[in-house]
């Protein structure tokens, strides 16, 4: 494992995105234990990604515009419901005093839904890890797992950061209307913007 490929996945995943938005937005509207749900499922949903990559399912999105656009625009469909539940005051992302009963596998399951529904984490997850893989390795699939793997479990510690961050500042949040009000809107905001940046997406 080089110091050049930690690195690298570190700021791909740090990097503010659908899951770091679901998730920052989960642990201000049910606190840290659906934070942290809500990181797994993120990490959950890179497996079909990571399937995918190996068994060419990737390359066939880059190459078939009919399945790239199917499965973008069903993104793009997703992303906009997740605005629009951000704006509702009674949505599964609203944020309130009182942190809604929502469970945690409806959690996870929404956050595997957001990276499934996303074709360029695909295309992205295949193409990425293979630059760290030898020419001449002897087992490029097991190698291509192991990357794969860490990947993940980097994915997994910085979401949950994210998410036990923003519900530790919780409370301080919910007693401002004000900055609820400023909140919702702009994880409305942050939901619509990827989901048109998805839409505009080509192959």
């Amino acid at each position: 494992m080089t110091l050049s490929f930690l690195l690298t996945t570190l700021i791909v995943v740090a990097s503010p995105g659908t899951g770091v938005l679901y998730t920052l937005a989960v642990a201000l509207a049910q606190g840290s234990r659906a934070s942290v749900a809500a990181a797994f499922g993120c990490t959950l949903g890179i497996l079909p990604q990571m399937i995918g990559a190996m068994l060419g399912l990737a390359a066939i999105l880059h190459t078939s515009a009919l399945a790239f656009a199917a499965l973008k625009w069903c993104g793009v469909a997703y992303l906009l419901y997740m605005a629009w539940q951000a704006l509702r005051e009674t949505g599964a992302l609203a944020i309130s005093a009182q942190p809604s009963r929502r469970s945690d596998r409806r959690v996870i399951v929404t956050a595997v839904l957001i990276n499934i529904l996303n074709p360029k984490l695909s295309i992205f997850f295949f193409a990425f890890l293979p630059q760290f893989i030898e020419a001449g390795e002897a087992h490029p699939v097991a190698r291509l797992l192991e990357l794969s793997v860490v990947f993940m479990a980097m994915t997994f510690v910085v979401f949950a950061a994210y998410g036990l961050f923003a519900a530790a500042v919780r409370d301080r949040v919910i007693s401002r209307p004000k900055v609820l009000a400023w909140l919702r809107r702009s994880f409305a905001a942050g939901f619509a913007a990827l989901g048109a940046r998805l839409a505009l997406a080509e192959r």
